[in-house]
């Protein structure tokens, strides 16, 4: 990476950048399955099976539209990978995720006499959710993978004292699912007052998370 950074993988703000990165994870879900099109756009297992529903006409999502965030996210991890393969910076990676998202903001805050263009709101936050994704998979940082928590609970049970295990990166663990958790709760009230609002606070987020990112100490590239 070209990022100036030596501190390693536990450096305590790259850590607060990927923190940030999971809260608004919950509040990008909470906008795409509740406010635009029941669909994921951060969760590509939930799509998968959204798809399944779908293809035999059930649940309320379509298959079009999991087709749709199934392949926007893939465009955004494939660039992502790619980028990350060139020596792309992480800080830079979350430059353009913040832009991308950015625009997903300014189409909700369209006029109410302007249609809501949900399908390219759906593209774009699946595209960032993919750029994002791949760029936080590079990093390798054990149980902040900012995204997916089914690892992270099987963590918590397999390696429990109860199960004989040692419980290790118990208090990063724990965070990871209640930012997630946090994320969705705020994202679900946020919808109240309007969608525009929370994807406009998931993108401030994903800003401060930039910003966190780009005083943190380099972590090289798996």
């Amino acid at each position: 990476m070209s990022d100036r950074m030596s501190a390693g993988k536990d450096d305590p703000r790259l850590l607060s950048a990927l923190a940030l990165l999971t809260f608004a994870t919950g509040l990008i879900d909470a906008a795409s399955v509740l406010g635009l099109r029941h669909v994921f756009t951060a969760n590509m297992t939930g799509n998968v099976v959204f798809l399944g529903f779908a293809l035999v006409h059930a649940g309320a999502a379509t298959a079009a539209d999991c087709l749709l965030a199934l392949a926007a996210f893939l465009a955004g991890a494939t660039l992502g990978g790619r980028l990350a393969s060139k020596g792309v910076a992480f800080t830079a990676a979350l430059v353009v995720e913040v832009a991308i998202l950015a625009a997903a903001s300014a189409l909700s805050w369209a006029p109410s006499a302007v249609p809501r263009l949900a399908l390219i709101e759906i593209a774009l936050l699946a595209l960032a959710m993919g750029f994002h994704n791949a760029s936080v998979r590079k990093l390798a940082v054990p149980d902040m993978t900012t995204t997916v928590l089914t690892l992270t609970l099987t963590g918590l049970a397999a390696d429990s004292s109860l199960a004989g295990g040692q419980n290790p990166r118990l208090p990063r663990r724990l965070l990871g699912v209640g930012l997630m958790l946090l994320g969705a709760l705020t994202g679900a009230l946020l919808l109240r007052a309007g969608l525009e609002w929370t994807i406009t606070a998931a993108t401030a987020v994903a800003a401060g998370a930039c910003a966190v990112a780009a005083t943190a100490a380099a972590v090289p590239r798996s």
